[in-house]
């Protein structure tokens, strides 16, 4: 066996483990948050909100009312309009629903996870095999560069970051892979010395996947341009910087001929407004940063940064105090500046601009993030001990790293194990009639969704008096001989509607199902 053939059975090796870990964890995810609810109904639905239609509050629904938001129906396929649309009237470009909207056409009538989680277990086969070639260049002086390169690819993809972005029906997985590819290709451009005009020409291609995803990716991109700006001027390369620019200008023009209402988006549409608003307030800017780095650590580094950032400055004072003899010298890495300051300035941005503190904002860089870590700390202990020794060091971190989650119980923010048994109970032998007392200030309806796509009948009562007499009338003709359940979100008094509930209907008792994503669920019986 040739040492290629060999190189290519081990990839796939890791890729096929990678990919079992991805169907576990979709088998195991539970539930949905509101954003993902959105993505199904932006790829599928005729409106951004179900909540807009004039029939919604304050009529009783079966659970295809809300599937078919939820999923294509029989007399949808094929039509893709609707997800230009939508987009227009949303927040963001139109690239990862369209491929949403394809994969959801092969479960047509009722919702399922599988097609926006597989999507994202395809896009991770490729976010591995980039992350392979950008590690083969940025460890290109070390030994065994492939197989240390497929290892750390591989761990890259399978910390809880990587995992909450494969289950999370979202376009992040998407914006991750497009960063990945970008940040290769200008690696490639680094190594050029003359003008490519292919190269440019699958940059540019990049360039318009990535901005024609998710906004945020521009800032990575900004970074990079400047970075290469300044080095074909420094260079004098002017020819070069001239077509690299073109390029750049080139792919932006054609995504606004694709999509020219990211402009409003950007700068006049709320989210764009509240990024601009975020960019001048600077008194949240170090709490926020302090606070994207706890996410990083517990689901970039399974908990683990804290330990490693120890072990770094550790071995950093015990370099300093080396006689100069004892350390090894490293030659200057253009491929890890080129990556560092790219990734910076895309964490410090987003911990600036983003709306909330949330993992999916840093999922695109997060696997940058950890081989970066790790890359730097694998430098820093090869300047002080043999490979041996660096190596043994790496494996038992890495390992840690691995192994941590099963010993201090951490899982995919977008798994939801703990929902697996409300879901099923609503769907079995607790599906009867459901009421939600619903707060219309606090809309957060599509954050559970999912449970009235699988009860046979549900009422949403929007900003409704609690009154014996309403409830009575809202359940009239209904069987609830098997009881009733009752959702009630924020602001509102929950002990009131309980009572009122219990004593309109004579129920002897209420039980406390379980906190939702946005609200409150009991289980009322004789």
């Amino acid at each position: 066996m040739n040492t290629k053939v060999k190189e290519i059975l081990i990839v796939i090796l890791f890729l096929i483990a990678q990919t079992i870990i991805y169907i576990v964890g979709g088998v195991e995810k539970s539930y949905i948050h509101m954003d993902e609810a959105y993505s199904l109904g932006l790829a599928s639905y005729d409106k951004v909100e179900i909540q807009d239609n004039e029939d919604f509050y304050d009529t009783w629904h079966t659970k295809d009312y809300y599937d078919d938001y939820l999923a294509v129906q029989e007399d949808e396929i094929g039509e893709y309009s609707q997800v230009y649309e939508n987009q227009k009237n949303d927040v963001h470009p139109p690239l990862y629903y369209l491929i949403l909207r394809f994969a959801m056409g092969f479960n047509v009538g009722h919702f399922s996870k599988w097609p926006g989680v597989i999507i994202n277990i395809i896009i991770y086969i490729f976010i591995t095999l980039f992350m392979y070639f950008i590690l083969q260049k940025l460890l290109k002086n070390e030994s065994r560069v492939k197989e240390k390169s497929i290892i750390l690819a591989f761990i890259s993809s399978i910390t809880m970051a990587s995992l909450t972005n494969v289950l999370y029906i979202r376009m992040y997985a998407l914006s991750t892979l497009n960063i990945l590819i970008i940040t290769f290709l200008h690696m490639k451009l680094l190594e050029t010395k003359k003008l490519d005009v292919k190269l440019l020409i699958l940059i540019g291609i990049s360039v318009l996947a990535g901005v024609l995803t998710h906004y945020y990716y521009l800032f990575f991109l900004f970074m990079l341009y400047v970075i290469f700006a300044i080095k074909y001027i420094r260079e004098k390369r002017y020819k070069e910087f001239a077509f690299y620019t073109l390029t750049m200008l080139i792919s932006g023009a054609i995504s606004l001929v694709i999509f020219p209402y990211s402009i409003k988006h950007m700068f006049f549409g709320y989210r764009g407004q509240g990024v601009m608003d975020n960019l001048t307030n600077i008194s949240q800017f170090l709490m926020n940063i302090l606070l994207y780095i706890q996410k990083i650590d517990h689901f970039g580094f399974n908990s683990l940064l804290f330990f490693i950032a120890v072990i770094f400055v550790g071995f950093t004072i015990y370099k300093v105090n080396l006689s100069k003899n004892k350390r090894k010298k490293y030659k200057r890495n253009e491929f890890a500046k080129m990556i560092v300051l790219p990734t910076l300035f895309y964490f410090l941005i987003v911990s600036i601009a983003s709306p909330w503190i949330e993992l999916r904002y840093v999922m695109p860089i997060s696997s940058l993030i950890f081989v970066l870590v790790i890359y730097y700390l694998y430098r820093l202990l090869n300047s002080i001990y043999t490979e041996k020794n660096t190596n043994i060091i790496i494996s038992i971190i890495l390992i840690a790293i691995i192994v941590s989650p099963f010993i201090i119980k951490i899982e995919p923010e977008s798994m939801y194990s703990d929902k697996k048994e409300i879901v099923y109970r609503m769907g079995n032998d607790l599906n009867v009639p459901t009421i939600y007392f619903f707060k219309s200030e606090n809309n957060r309806f599509l954050d559970d969704i999912l449970l009235f796509a699988t009860v046979n009948e549900s009422y949403i009562a929007k900003d409704a008096e609690i009154t014996e007499e309403n409830i009575q009338n809202i359940l009239k003709d209904k069987d609830i001989e098997n009881g009733i359940i009752v959702f009630i979100n924020e602001g509102q008094d929950n002990d009131y509607i309980l009572d009122t509930v219990k004593k309109a209907m004579n129920f002897k008792s209420s039980e406390y199902l379980k906190r939702l994503n946005a609200c409150d669920t009991y289980y009322f019986k004789y």
